[in-house]
């Protein structure tokens, strides 16, 4: 693994934990909504990443074609298939016949701790990401 390649480890981490920061805000900016395009009330999404494996054919193309490989990257977006939260309204618009309304599925609790974990996440690839540049200005000093 070269020195790059701990950057673009680091950017893919960033990238990700970004996206995942802005689905986290989509929740809860949905949280009260009770009618979406698709119909029915918002449901809970969540972000599933994945690595990108290193395994040895991988690493063999990689080595031949210098591609950058490593990190993660977002593989989906899932909606939440827990149960919707019934909440007794008759005079809402989206109220069924015995007077509830079908609320979405998201905590703001929830989505806070999940907010916290991906903006540590987020600061500590930063300070990976300092260090590694760290690393490269000492290098450079090397030579004077």
């Amino acid at each position: 693994m070269g020195y790059l390649d701990s950057l673009n480890i680091t950017g893919s981490a960033l990238t990700a934990e970004r996206f995942r920061t802005d689905i986290i805000l989509q929740n809860l900016a949905n949280q009260n909504t009770t009618r979406t395009a698709e119909g029915g009330p918002y449901r809970r999404k969540q972000v599933v990443l994945r690595e990108n494996q290193l395994d040895f054919k991988s690493e063999l193309g990689r080595a031949m074609t210098k591609a950058d490989r490593g990190g993660v990257y977002v593989e989906e977006v899932v909606e939440s298939q827990n149960p919707l939260v019934p909440v007794y309204d008759p005079d809402h618009p989206d109220a069924n016949e015995d007077g509830y309304v079908m609320m979405p599925n998201v905590n703001s609790a929830e989505e806070m701790v999940d907010m916290m974990a991906a903006t540590r996440a987020y600061e500590a690839n930063v300070t990976a990401l300092n260090i590694a540049k760290s690393m490269a200005l000492k290098a450079l000093e090397i030579g004077k």
